[in-house]
């Protein structure tokens, strides 16, 4: 008998990071000192304290079901977390804790799109948005943010993307693909827009919103516009600040409809979180919160390297986001350059692909984030590596005639 895909499988695609990321591991079981820059994974270890406390919970018997969207504990927590850093005031019953950020988004689009309902999302954009809402029956509609506007989405550009299928706006800062982080200011620009069209609720992913550079001041949209608080989903999680990846605790607060409505997609999914993560969360939420200015410190290190670094190749041109740790660089200037291999680079596909062949760098092209020509660096690995990466990179853009 043979297997066939389902409509709804057949409309999305795998994910490029992991894809880019098994290339990699591939190269490197031949034999090859690949550097991989495609992960976006913090490389320091989680929290003594954190893990200790999963090893109290273990020890407590803590490892039982639990109640399918958190334990309470962790619920305060998170209720705790968004009065302590946001300003934003949510009981227990308004909180959602899913295996991972993915699922938040996951189970609020499943809960809420219809065939035909539109969902804005603004390019750049983390690649598993647009696959997201097409799993969830929805459409996705991209509204650009270019590199002149500093890759955020302008006020008239969300305007001219809305219908009345709008369901929902995604947001993300600061921002996976580019690191760019939107002011309190355009915060409230694109909520004056927001608030002439009461059908669309919003979804904003601060997934990154402790790894911020240069003095930036972080704002989240229900904060500095409270009237789209009734019709906000505000995202966070563990994975980057706290370096609890692998973990899978991410978590949301937002009206209590759309909350009980995700838990019911929960209750016939995934069921709950790991006890054992949620725990460990607890007190990653409650404990000592001073190493991560102290890692972010480090981080904004990494970035000045790498884009002074790439900034000195020839043909790119790397742009200074003031959050995450992800550069995203433009080749414009190396298009229609011919590769040591004979290939012509074309697109910034055949740009990554020839890199990782010629120079066993692995990076993630543009056009998977839907913004060409550019790609995508992660910066989240040692200095000793970003600069091999860099002087790798900077040979190859010489290479091309």
């Amino acid at each position: 008998m043979t297997f066939s895909e389902s409509a709804t499988l057949k409309r999305v695609k795998p994910s490029p990071t992991l894809a880019v990321t098994a290339k990699a591991r591939e190269l490197a079981r031949e034999g090859k000192k690949v550097i991989s820059l495609g992960a976006g994974e913090p490389d320091f270890d989680t929290p003594e304290n954190i893990c200790e406390a999963a090893i109290k919970a273990i020890k407590r018997g803590e490892t039982r079901y639990t109640d399918v969207d958190g334990i309470p504990e962790l619920k305060a927590a998170i209720v705790e977390k968004f009065k302590r850093e946001n300003g934003l005031t949510y009981k227990t019953s308004q909180v959602s804790v899913s295996p991972g950020g993915k699922p938040v988004i996951y189970n609020a689009m499943m809960s809420s799109l219809n065939a035909g309902d539109e969902v804005i999302i603004p390019a750049p954009y983390w690649v598993s948005y647009p696959d997201m809402v097409l799993l969830a029956g929805g459409t996705p509609v991209i509204a650009v943010g270019e590199l002149e506007t500093g890759f955020k989405l302008k006020p008239e550009t969300l305007e001219a993307a809305i219908t009345p299928k709008t369901k929902w706006l995604i947001l993300n800062s600061p921002s996976n693909p580019t690191g760019a982080v939107y002011t309190a200011d355009e915060l409230k620009a694109l909520g004056e827009v927001l608030k002439r069209h009461p059908q669309v609720w919003i979804l904003t992913d601060d997934m990154y919103e402790h790894l911020l550079y240069d003095g930036f001041e972080y704002a989240t949209i229900a904060q500095v516009v409270p009237e789209l608080y009734d019709r906000t989903l505000t995202m966070n999680g563990v994975s980057k600040a706290y370096s609890m990846t692998g973990w899978r605790i991410g978590y949301a607060a937002g009206p209590e409809p759309l909350i009980k409505a995700m838990s019911k997609i929960i209750s016939q999914s995934t069921s709950n979180p790991c006890s054992i993560a949620q725990w460990a969360a607890v007190e990653a939420l409650n404990g000592p919160q001073d190493f991560i200015p102290e890692r972010a410190a480090v981080f904004q290190k990494r970035r000045d390297l790498v884009v002074a670094g790439l900034n000195a190749a020839e043909g790119i041109f790397c742009p200074k986001p003031e959050g995450a740790f992800y550069v995203y660089p433009s080749i414009q200037g190396l298009l229609g350059k011919t590769a040591p291999s004979g290939k012509v680079i074309e697109t910034d596909e055949d740009f990554a692909a020839e890199l990782l062949q010629t120079e066993t760098v692995a990076v993630v092209h543009g056009a998977a984030f839907g913004l060409s020509p550019f790609f995508r660096i992660s910066y989240a690995t040692s200095e000793a590596v970003l600069s091999e990466a860099i002087e790798r990179i900077q040979r190859f853009a010489a290479s091309l005639k």
